[in-house]
């Protein structure tokens, strides 16, 4: 059983700040001594890992995707558990794992010590664990303000999407996969390494976090407005049945555009085209009931 956990709990996130007085106390309940993290930025939560990780049995995360999107190059370099406390917008790891929204739930998972080991995803030196995407998705991070979040949940979301839909337009890129090179026109190319994204959708409905590889798919309709009438398929993953979907499964990609342009990892705009992907296999091992999604 685990008898010690560093504590990082996002005072930001939407749940986070009412779960922050209860949640060591419920750790102890079950015979795990909490210690505290305190991070001021997404940058000094992987040193923070790093610096107790001799003190500590398992790193236990109260956030969204973003936040544990930041603590993934110290669970890597560390080799330390991760467990999550769903506290976020979309929790879509926390949803690809099977993990319970309920906090008492999926404390209880951490408490039972059941471990599955995932693989990361990483683009260019970024790692991410649901999807990294460009086109449509960055314009959406950019126009979800952290109080529209806080306020609507995972409808922020779709009040989002309407306004950037609106002002979408194509851009062309080169899409370099195993043994073949793509010239497109498209509003969105995204790599997932998990299941779900963007609260609850699915990059490819086969798709799981401990497959070893990643799955690509390009929007390359003619017409923004056709993207809401797959929105249902999307939900399901599967838009790679349409015709204007091209979908892609491999290890790496590459994917080049005329001017750089920004890259959405789990929700944070964290790097630029040209964007090099690669699976890190089975690299952080997370409580996770062992069925996941599957």
């Amino acid at each position: 059983m685990t008898s010690s956990a560093l504590l990082v709990v996002n005072t930001n996130s939407r749940s986070g700040e009412r779960l922050c007085a209860s949640l060591g106390d419920l750790l102890a309940a079950r015979g795990i001594d909490p210690l505290h993290a305190h991070c001021e930025s997404r940058e000094a939560l992987p040193q923070a890992i790093l610096d107790n990780a001799d003190k500590i049995d398992c790193v236990v995360i109260a956030g969204g995707d973003g936040t544990l999107n930041a603590a993934a190059p110290g669970l890597l370099q560390s080799g330390l558990p991760l467990g999550i406390i769903p506290a976020g917008t979309a929790n879509d790891l926390a949803r690809t794992l099977g993990i319970p929204d309920d906090p008492v739930d999926a404390l209880d998972i951490i408490a039972r010590g059941e471990e599955r080991r995932v693989d990361l995803g990483r683009v260019n030196d970024q790692l991410f664990f649901n999807v990294a995407s460009i086109g449509l998705s960055v314009a959406l991070a950019r126009a979800m303000s952290r109080e529209t979040k806080r306020r609507f949940g995972r409808l922020s979301y779709s009040l989002a999407a309407l306004r950037v839909m609106t002002r979408a337009r194509p851009f062309s890129a080169l899409i370099v996969s195993e043994g073949e090179v793509a010239r497109v026109r498209t509003f969105q190319v995204a790599v997932g390494n998990g299941r779900y994204y963007g609260g609850g959708n699915a990059v490819e409905k086969s798709a799981e976090i401990d497959d070893g590889h990643l799955d690509l798919y390009s929007l390359e309709v003619d017409a923004v407005w056709k993207l809401a009438w797959m929105a249902r398929s999307f939900r399901a993953g599967e838009h790679g049945a349409f015709r204007e979907v091209r979908s892609v499964r491999g290890r790496n990609f590459e994917i080049h555009t005329r001017r750089p342009r920004r890259v959405n990892a789990d929700g944070e705009i964290l790097t630029t085209t040209p964007a090099k992907f690669a699976i890190v296999p089975k690299a952080i091992r997370v409580f996770a009931p062992s069925s996941g999604t599957g």
